[in-house]
C-alpha cells in the first residue's frame, strides 16, 4: 500500500507527534489529581523521563502509547506497510530503551507503573485505570502494568 502523501509531508507529520502532555497522559493525571495525588512531571533527572513522578511514594508512572511502545496483542500496535524493516528496528529500539529505563529505575529503588494508552480511551477506562494505580500507590507493589487489551484488527 502506498502512502497518500509525499515523503516530506509524512516526515513532517510524524515529527509533529508529541511525546509529552498527550491526551491519555492528561486524562490520567487529572484523574490521579482528583484522587488527591500530587506529582511532578517529566523528571529529566530520572531514566526514561517518566511522565508522572510521585516522590512521596517513590513511584513513577509511564503512560505508553500502544503504537510506539509496542503493546503486545493490542490492535493499536500496528506496523506501517511502507518500509517495515525500518519500523521494526525503530520499535525494537523503543522497547529496548523502555526496558533499560525500567531496569535502572528499579535499580535505584523506584516503583514503576506502565499504563497503556488503550486503557485510557474512555472516561470509564480512565477512572478504572486511576483506581488501579491509586491502589498500587497506596500498597507495596513494586511494579504495575495496566491498560485494556484492545485486541482484534
Amino acid at each position: 500500500m502506498t502512502d497518500i502523501v509525499d515523503r516530506e509531508t509524512r516526515s513532517r507529520m510524524m515529527a509533529g507527534i508529541g511525546g509529552r502532555n498527550t491526551r491519555p497522559e492528561l486524562a490520567l493525571r487529572s484523574a490521579l489529581h482528583a484522587r488527591g495525588f500530587r506529582f511532578r512531571l517529566h523528571a529529566r533527572d530520572l531514566p526514561g523521563k517518566p511522565d508522572i513522578v510521585l516522590p512521596r511514594y517513590r513511584a513513577v508512572i509511564f503512560v505508553h502509547g500502544c503504537f510506539w511502545h509496542r503493546h503486545a496483542d493490542c490492535r493499536y500496535a500496528t506496523t506501517p506497510a511502507t518500509r517495515p524493516e525500518f519500523w521494526q528496528e525503530k520499535f525494537a529500539g523503543n522497547v529496548r530503551r523502555d526496558a533499560a529505563a525500567v531496569a535502572e529505575l528499579r535499580h535505584r529503588r523506584w516503583r514503576v507503573a506502565i499504563v497503556w494508552e488503550c486503557g485510557l480511551r474512555t472516561v470509564a477506562d480512565v477512572g478504572a485505570s486511576a483506581d488501579i494505580v491509586a491502589g498500587w500507590l497506596r500498597g507495596d507493589g513494586v511494579t504495575l502494568e495496566t491498560g485494556g487489551r484492545a485486541t482484534g484488527s
